[in-house]
């Protein structure tokens, strides 16, 4: 990604009566004010923690890190999203009709890879403007009007895009809020100037505080028993015996390297299963950096591939395979013998996303316990498993996402 240097603005109407921030100094850095998480779980249809309960008419008020605390006057209407995790949030939680952008274009392909499986309305995503233009274009902020920014601002002035602080303040001043935590997706180093007081969640945390911006408590709190019905059925059926894993990004002579079971909500679908990291237990190799030739792949030797990012417009797992079997090296692999190498999932997931990276991931790996993966074929949707051999209920979470809860 490039720098953005633009400095322009467009004049627009300031919505400072609309929201405010609470825990953050305009001028002085988003982290003026940074608030912990309770355990405490929320009820069913009850405002979920760290949302402020209000009159109507009133406003209410969300907190989360790096941002502080967010007031709002009513539930925005339009959102700018850059990331799969907002979108997808925003959709299963009843407001997909309030998206009106996207990092990327192609990543509306990749959540309706899983939404296809679903009985639930997607929004158009390829009518959607993309955000990204060379870098975090502003002008297009401005165009969009967005009643909030899903986008964590401390990302913005990251060197990915070179914003200034008086950039993102002028958006909030102008505009609206931005409310998102990127640096959870690997606990990785914001900005310096954020050092120290960046709080890191995990995935279902920050979902957890998408929806209390959406004032959708009750949807979130029957999704999150759908992921933990989940969670509790792996946890019930892993076996003692866990294969080494490889997840890389092959790419005709080299394998990208990157830890299975990192923190971060990127391995939110791998971590759980507690499999073994070839790349890990080698040593001297760095997370998303590194690459390994077949020589070295082949010493490592593990028991199953997982082409991370392998379900994207961009990759063909068929071409991929075939140039491992057809490799003097590669078609030594013990993964490649026994087809064991697999199209994974993607990092910037969401909640919706997540209940079937979990499964696939399951089944990839543990086809004993939770049943064959039936295989993935390039450029369609998620394969269709037969409802006995589903790990998650799709029409409880159609039923959810639709309102009926």
């Amino acid at each position: 990604m490039s720098n953005n240097d633009e400095t322009g603005t467009t004049e627009a109407p300031t919505r400072r009566e609309y929201v405010t921030y609470g825990g953050a100094v305009v001028g002085g850095g988003l982290l003026a004010g940074c608030f912990g998480r309770q355990n405490d779980a929320p009820s069913n249809g009850e405002l979920t923690r760290g949302q402020t309960e209000t009159p109507d008419g009133e406003s209410y008020s969300v907190t989360m890190s790096p941002v502080g605390e967010v007031s709002f006057e009513s539930v925005p209407e339009s959102a700018m999203v850059y990331s799969q995790l907002y979108a997808d949030a925003a959709v299963a939680l009843g407001h997909g009709d309030a998206v009106n952008s996207l990092g990327f274009s192609w990543y509306g392909d990749i959540l309706d890879f899983y939404l296809d499986s679903l009985d639930v309305v997607s929004p158009d995503w390829e009518s959607l403007p993309q955000i990204y233009n060379d870098g975090l274009d502003k002008e297009i902020l401005y165009e969009l009007d967005s009643d909030v920014h899903f986008m964590d601002p401390t990302w913005a002035q990251s060197s990915s895009f070179g914003w200034s602080q008086a950039d993102v303040d002028e958006i909030v001043e102008n505009v609206g809020p931005w409310f998102g935590n990127y640096y959870s997706r690997l606990n990785g180093s914001p900005p310096d100037a954020y050092a120290g007081s960046y709080e890191y969640y995990e995935l279902w945390e920050i979902v957890e505080k998408v929806a209390q911006v959406l004032r959708e408590g009750a949807r979130y709190d029957a999704l999150a028993a759908v992921h933990a019905d989940l969670m509790s059925e792996i946890a019930s059926k892993l076996p003692g015996e866990r294969p080494s894993v490889a997840l890389t990004m092959h790419n005709e002579e080299e394998f990208r390297v990157y830890f299975l079971n990192d923190p971060g909500y990127a391995r939110s679908f791998t971590r759980p299963f507690g499999a073994t990291d070839v790349f890990a237990e080698a040593g001297g190799l760095e997370e998303n950096s590194g690459w390994l030739d077949f020589e070295g792949m082949l010493d490592l030797d593990p028991d199953v591939i997982l082409q991370f990012w392998g379900i994207t417009p961009d990759t063909n797992m068929a071409k991929m395979q075939a140039a491992l079997e057809s490799h003097p090296v590669g078609r030594e692999l013990t993964a490649v013998r026994n087809d064991r190498v697999y199209a994974s999932g993607v990092g910037g997931q969401g909640l919706i996303m997540n209940l079937f990276q979990l499964e696939m991931t399951a089944k990839q790996l543990f086809p004993d316990a939770f049943g064959e993966w039936p295989g993935y074929v390039d450029g369609e949707p998620y394969p269709d498993i037969p409802e006995g051999e589903q790990l998650f209920d799709r029409q409880r979470v159609a039923d959810i996402i639709n309102g009926d809860i």
